[in-house]
């Protein structure tokens, strides 16, 4: 993954409780690390993102959460989330992460995470609504593969 293709940035710290019995942070906790800045993001571009819409608006799942461990966290370590959406399908969309250590820009962990958008009373795949299409759009630009769903007349 190439870091200059990310848009967006947060930040996170290693707390005593995310270390493991070797001293690191434990793997389970990068998945968290990953979450923390997909919402961020979600939050900067403008998506509602509270609990009315995830209960009642619409329902997004989480189909594939893949992590590539580069290197170990540790308890203190300042950690830049890296995340941006890099492709929006018809009822997908792909969040895409990195970790790096903040002191020394050491690349910790990449995600690839893909979700799908469901009708919320049925559970059946939908389309990403066109509204998050164009949020992404603007944020991302060029850096975002998006299929637009196509009208027929």
């Amino acid at each position: 993954m190439d870091k200059n293709s990310f848009h967006h940035k947060t930040h996170v710290h290693v707390r005593t409780y995310e270390i493991d019995w070797q001293g690191i942070v434990h793997n389970a906790i990068y998945l968290h690390y990953f979450e923390v800045g997909r919402i961020e993001y979600l939050t900067q571009i403008g998506a509602k993102v509270d609990i009315d819409t995830i209960n009642f608006d619409s329902k997004i799942v989480l189909v594939r959460n893949e992590v590539d461990y580069r290197n170990p966290a540790r308890f203190g370590d300042a950690i830049n989330v890296y995340s941006r959406v890099s492709a929006i399908k018809n009822t997908s969309f792909i969040f895409e992460g990195i970790l790096e250590r903040e002191s020394t820009g050491e690349i910790l962990a990449e995600n690839v995470a893909v979700h799908v958008w469901l009708n919320h009373k049925t559970n059946v795949p939908t389309p990403v609504p066109n509204d998050f299409r164009k949020l992404v759009q603007t944020f991302e630009g060029k850096d975002c593969i998006i299929q637009w769903p196509v009208i027929s007349v």
